[in-house]
């Protein structure tokens, strides 16, 4: 018999998941991580993340007190409370994540680094383990790319940058993606300098109308947004020398140019598994495609014909495939029309299913509707008008929805169920609303589409024949 009836690889969102909810349903189960309980969300990634950008986000709102006619000093920034700050959101948050409380639950933790030595067996530090069901979850990791100088020049990644024992005077960011941003948009907040430097365009899978309304917002915040350029080179300084021979000087250096799996320790080719650049191969249910005793959730899976999704809140859904596939016996599979994500920059930019772009690509007739923020009561109010809600609409239905807003990811949530529940919008447009609230963009984008019909010549006929 085997040792457990489920081995999970990985104590980051996407294992964690699987393990509590197969542990709580009684099943057999082992968890095994080599370092951090929580893995990158919980210790590198979205939680100190978003705690840095609360703090740099309060500095900004007290520098703009004055539209509201309220005198304040420049903010002092004491980096040292502010480290203690964003260690103290993971400290309040990790006994979620621990060994004890999945040890509580029913589960059985191992520290150590796990690898096949079969199909259906693992080796954690020399200890031989077999398993029902194997979860590889064992997550992702900065990617590093090969430019000249670049490994003799120290540098940080969203895993070392929270422990800088010092706030930088002049940040390099080598990436305009939603991790690059954010870290702009959080060191230029705490008064520092910050050049992005991006090969192509930031924030580039998303509308780039949205996009347009972001760069202005940070660069009205004195971040410096290079795009369309390319590094030749790294030099101690650290410097950036450009394709073009231009030099870039900086005190500091993050490098946020994408993910790279987790796959090197695994030895997955003992275990009969196919893995890619982009993770552990599987089918659209995240089962192995050549070995049917494992699947793959989180940053490390690749499913044929998807790709690899890095959020957290993806580890999330993909637990809830295979707790479904691999303990009940029922189909599901994968499908991300209704797949949301955020950058947590002010305004933040929230998007779900297609773009405008993605929606003509694929052959739909669509229409486009927005809604701008400056026409919303409460942004007015508030005095905080950038943004603009705009949605992607073909034959009634949302196939795409774009918010860009301050909590803008609290807005797209109506969005993403709109989708996945192909509810018309119709519907949505008659929602009662609370007034006011930022919320009433999104249904006033919504109304735009029956407007031109409305109030039409033909309906004014009809209402003074009706009179």
């Amino acid at each position: 018999m085997p040792d457990f009836d489920l081995a999970v690889i990985g104590a980051g969102a996407a294992g964690l998941s699987v393990a509590a909810v197969a542990a709580q349903l009684g099943v057999s189960v082992v968890l095994i991580e080599r370092d951090r309980m929580g893995g990158d969300c919980l210790n590198t990634g979205c939680v100190p993340s978003k705690a840095l950008l609360a703090a740099s986000h309060a500095a900004v709102a007290a520098r703009g007190a004055g539209r509201f006619g309220l005198r304040l000093s420049e903010p002092e920034v004491d980096w040292a409370v502010v480290r203690c700050h964003v260690q103290g959101a993971i400290a309040a948050l990790a006994p979620t994540d621990s060994e004890a409380r999945f040890r509580a639950l029913g589960a059985a933790v191992l520290r150590g680094e796990a690898r096949f030595v079969s199909p259906d067996a693992l080796a954690v530090d020399g200890r031989r383990l077999t398993a029902r069901r194997i979860v590889i979850a064992a997550g992702s990791r900065a990617a590093v790319p090969p430019i000249p100088g670049l490994d003799r020049v120290r540098f940080v990644t969203n895993e070392t940058v929270f422990e800088l024992g010092e706030r930088p005077e002049h940040l390099l960011i080598l990436g305009g993606g939603p991790i690059g941003l954010e870290m702009a948009d959080a060191f230029a907040g705490l008064g520092r300098q910050v050049t992005v430097l991006e090969a192509a365009t930031i924030a580039g899978r998303d509308d780039p109308e949205l996009v347009a309304g972001l760069r202005c917002a940070l660069t009205r915040r004195a971040v410096t947004l290079l795009e369309g350029v390319g590094v030749a080179a790294v030099e101690p300084g650290p410097a950036l020398v450009l394709m073009d021979g231009q030099r870039i000087t900086g005190s500091h250096l993050l490098v946020a140019v994408g993910r790279r799996p987790n796959l090197e320790s695994l030895d997955l080719e003992v275990g009969n598994v196919r893995a890619s650049a982009g993770g552990v191969v599987t089918d659209r249910g995240l089962r192995s495609v050549t070995n049917r005793r494992v699947f793959a959730v989180g940053d490390i899976a690749d499913p044929v014909g998807i790709g690899p999704r890095a959020f957290t809140h993806v580890g999330s859904y993909h637990a809830g495939i295979v707790i479904r596939r691999a303990l009940f016996r029922m189909p599901a599979r994968l499908d991300y029309a209704a797949l949301p994500r955020v950058t947590y920059t002010h305004p933040e930019l929230a998007q779900v299913g297609m773009t405008e772009a993605e929606a003509r690509a694929a052959g739909h007739a669509v229409s486009v509707l927005r809604w701008p923020l400056a026409d919303n009561d409460r942004a007015v109010a508030e005095a905080d008008t950038a943004g603009l809600v705009k949605l992607v609409v073909r034959r009634g239905r949302v196939l795409g929805a774009g918010i860009l807003a301050p909590a803008a990811g609290e807005m797209i949530s109506l969005w993403t169920l709109a989708i996945a529940q192909r509810t018309k919008v119709s519907a949505l447009a008659g929602m009662i609303i609370p007034y006011p609230t930022r919320s009433e963009a999104a249904k006033r984008a919504a109304g735009s589409l029956f407007a031109p019909k409305l109030f039409s010549e033909r309906t004014r006929r009809l209402v003074r024949w009706l009179q």
